[in-house]
């Protein structure tokens, strides 16, 4: 889908707002750090370029959730509500405020990202697994790609009572197995080539290894130069015939003794080493540094440029819902993406184009915005794959809370399911559903509503009418009485 806004644009204002005005499957790459639920204020540097910049990382149940929030989630998304809720029980009240604040922006992150598209989230140890637990149910748990740990402190003061805590996490999910990858890889170190290239090739004088030319499975017999020899039992030779005859044409292919080849791997050919899940080798910002503008949770360009690097290419757009100091912003201009950010502080802008001047030479050429994109989507407020398959005009009349409306359907029904009929000692074993599935605006209509036991609740995913359920409990002999 066509992006429903132009390149180099920042979106001032409530970051839920602006994505559910976005066309669906319109963004390459998320890549976005947002709060911790650290429990604390944090403020830009005074005299500093991003002097004024702060946000509170504190969350209460009671000021910073709104019900459309929970009707939301528990509505269309209740495994994402039962990690919320679970995170309640176990951590608290304020952790739950902070997942549900996250959740109903990922669900807007998940529809506006295209197929092949990826989301990297920061966070550190605070909320990481929780985070992770709403994500799997997000974005699916087979999506799931890396915990990637970053070490953002190369020294920490000794602790009273654990070991000093230096990393953060970034959360990888793909958006499904189609999803862009590109293979990053950073330099070999002295002390790997000195243990591992210490061959020299006579006449040409390259540093080379001898590396194992066989893997396991069963293999056939390979012919090299004149000789034609079997491999290990249990082993096959990793290329085949056409690529043997010309590594050995090329002097690549050595034999290290009667029935055992090797292949040769010179240093001057070799890209690195790959990157894998854990980060030490790009240093957090110090006092000192270049890239610093004051703002309190600032992160290295590096980090950045490695995340859209990896998973995404170059005109694709990104998207940083949180885009605080631009450093996604940036890192996307200087790697010739399209990007998009969104952040509720009102310097934002003039801060972003200082960065984007500083350091790409663009300056005065960012669209910088309060008004809401206009969708020329289909306007479904859920997932492709969230969706249900009927949709309902909203009806007339007065609409009810979640709890409103159990209230009311209890006092019309008592403790009984309408899927299958059984009643029960315990209003709890009743969960509150559509009766027919809900509108892409929302329904909130008790006309609409129902009590279902769990089981009829999750059978009702794939039976769209009361009639339809009922008959396909009866078929399965749920049902009590006619």
């Amino acid at each position: 889908m066509t992006a429903n806004w132009q390149n180099r644009t920042l979106f001032h204002g409530d970051n839920l707002a602006f994505m559910r005005a976005m066309n669906s499957e319109s963004v390459d790459l998320i890549a976005t750090d947002p709060p911790f639920n650290k429990g604390r204020d944090f403020h830009a540097t005074p005299d500093s370029l991003a002097a004024g910049a702060k946000f509170q990382d504190r969350w209460t149940w009671e000021e910073d959730v709104h019900q459309s929030w929970i009707d939301e989630i528990t509505d269309d998304n209740p495994g994402v509500m039962e990690a919320i809720q679970g995170a309640r029980r176990s951590y608290g009240d304020d952790m739950g405020a902070f997942l549900c604040f996250m959740a109903v922006r990922l669900l807007a992150m998940r529809r506006i990202l295209k197929p092949t598209g990826s989301i990297y989230l920061h966070c550190d140890s605070t909320a990481s697994h929780y985070l992770k637990q709403i994500m799997d149910a997000v974005f699916g748990r087979r999506n799931f790609v890396n915990e990637i740990v970053w070490q953002k402190i190369r020294s920490s003061k000794a602790q009273k009572a654990g070991f000093g805590p230096v990393h953060d996490v970034i959360l990888f999910y793909r958006a499904s197995p189609q999803a862009a990858f590109n293979n990053i890889y950073v330099p070999l170190s002295d002390e790997r080539i000195a243990k591992h290239y210490r061959k020299v090739e006579e006449g040409t004088g390259r540093r080379y290894m001898l590396d194992n030319f066989t893997q396991a499975g069963a293999g056939k017999p390979k012919k090299f130069g004149e000789r034609v020899i079997a491999p290990p039992e249990g082993k096959h030779w990793i290329w085949d015939q056409e690529r043997i005859d010309k590594a050995w044409a090329e002097g690549r292919l050595v034999f290290t003794s009667e029935k055992m080849v090797r292949v040769k791997r010179y240093l001057d050919e070799s890209k690195g080493n790959p990157v894998e899940d854990i980060w030490i080798d790009i240093p957090p910002i110090n006092a000192v540094s270049q890239e610093r503008v004051g703002y309190p949770t600032q992160k290295p360009l590096a980090l950045y440029e490695r995340i859209l690097a990896a998973s995404s290419n170059e005109g694709d757009v990104v998207l940083d819902p949180f885009a605080g100091c631009a450093t996604t912003l940036v890192a996307a201009e200087r790697l010739g993406r399209q990007w998009v950010g969104i952040d509720i502080w009102e310097g934002a802008h003039k801060l972003v184009e200082q960065r984007l001047s500083d350091t790409t030479g663009i300056f005065g050429n960012v669209t910088f915005t309060r008004q809401l994109p206009t969708r020329t989507d289909d306007g479904e407020t859920a997932s492709p794959f969230l969706r249900v398959k009927e949709t309902i005009r909203e009806p007339e009349g007065r609409k009810m809370s979640r709890a409103e409306m159990y209230d009311y359907l209890l006092a019309q029904h008592g403790q009984k399911c309408q899927g299958c009929d059984r009643e029960f000692d315990d209003p709890r074993y009743l969960e509150l559903d559509h009766n027919t599935p809900r509108s892409s605006g929302g329904i909130n209509h008790i006309s609409n509503r129902i009590l279902l036991c769990g089981p009829c609740n999750r059978l009702k995913s794939n039976v769209y009418t009361l009639i339809g359920l009922r008959r396909e409990n009866k078929k399965r002999g749920y049902m009590s009485h006619a």
